[in-house]
């Protein structure tokens, strides 16, 4: 049963309030512009070094060093994956979706970077490919690959039905940390955080504002491709939702594998390579005092 929220009468200067032009907070054109064109150059040079195929309903991890490129493929149905990266030195330097979301959009394509959190807050991966950029925004306020979504987990699996799902993408990619840099699995779980939902197609309905997943346009032959701007560690979970027209965190729905592929583009490329430094803030937070005489 839906809850009936209070009703209040709207003031006499509603429309004026609610004609209020909006403000960007992060204009983007502050952030260093990425050099599309260099990258790709350097692309031509890669040859594929690694592969790894991700069974539906589970997480793989891989190692990506730095100046590498990485593509997540559509290999033989419509399937969605939930995406995560660490830094290689050190797990809690992480993907940081929220920010991510506030620099470049609820939605990412090419040219858009994946940031850090903080205190690093410094760009991973930049997105050079994708397949579906030509869907941009569809008549719902449906987009693909978000960082809006969080991701199937089985604590809100349990707080909704009542029963524990094992493979939803928190769970899976809890495991292939787990494995991947044996640690015990509920150290591995800390390090677990929000994605980017790769291929997934979600948005905001209109009228309520929540969050909704539809069909996704993905089909075989497609693929979102990244550049590695520091030592990556990434984790991808083949989503139990399939293509997300359904449900998640159940066995319902049709899914089928996702691979991910690593393309060096050679000593000489790599080398040359400058890795984004971490945040220069002082981390002060405004408690260093003058020492100046009063």
């Amino acid at each position: 049963m839906k809850l009936t929220r209070p009703q209040f009468e709207a003031p006499d200067d509603a429309a004026a309030r609610r004609a209020i032009a909006p403000v960007i907070c992060y204009p983007p054109d502050a952030l260093t512009p990425v050099n599309l064109g260099r990258l790709a150059d350097i692309r031509k040079t890669a040859s594929k070094t690694a592969e790894i195929t991700i069974s539906p309903r589970t997480a793989e991890c891989i190692d990506v060093p730095a100046g590498c490129f990485f593509r997540i493929n559509s290999v033989e149905g419509s399937q969605v994956g939930d995406l995560n990266l660490w830094s290689k030195a050190d797990l809690n330097e992480r993907f940081y979706s929220g920010k991510t979301r506030a620099l470049h959009g609820t939605h990412l394509s090419t040219g858009d970077r994946m940031w850090s959190s903080f205190p690093t807050l410094r760009p991973m991966a930049t997105i050079t490919a994708d397949t579906l950029d030509w869907y941009g925004f569809d008549d719902f306020g449906g987009s693909v690959h978000d960082v809006i979504g969080t991701r199937c987990d089985p604590y809100t699996g349990r707080l909704l039905s009542g029963d524990d799902y094992h493979h939803c993408c928190h769970s899976n990619l809890t495991r292939a940390l787990s494995a991947h840099c044996d640690i015990p699995l509920h150290d591995a779980e800390t390090h677990v955080h929000d994605v980017l939902n790769v291929f997934m197609c979600t948005g905001f309905t209109l009228d309520t504002g929540q969050y909704f997943m539809k069909a996704s346009p993905v089909r075989p032959g497609d693929y979102l491709e990244f550049y590695a701007e520091i030592d990556l560690i990434i984790g991808l979970s083949a989503c139990p939702g399939g293509d997300c027209s359904q449900e998640h965190s159940s066995d319902a729905a049709a899914c089928y594998p996702l691979q991910v592929q690593v393309f060096d583009p050679g000593e000489n490329a790599r080398a040359s390579h400058q890795t984004p430094q971490p945040s220069q803030y002082d981390r002060s937070h405004g408690t260093i005092q003058s020492n100046d005489p009063i």
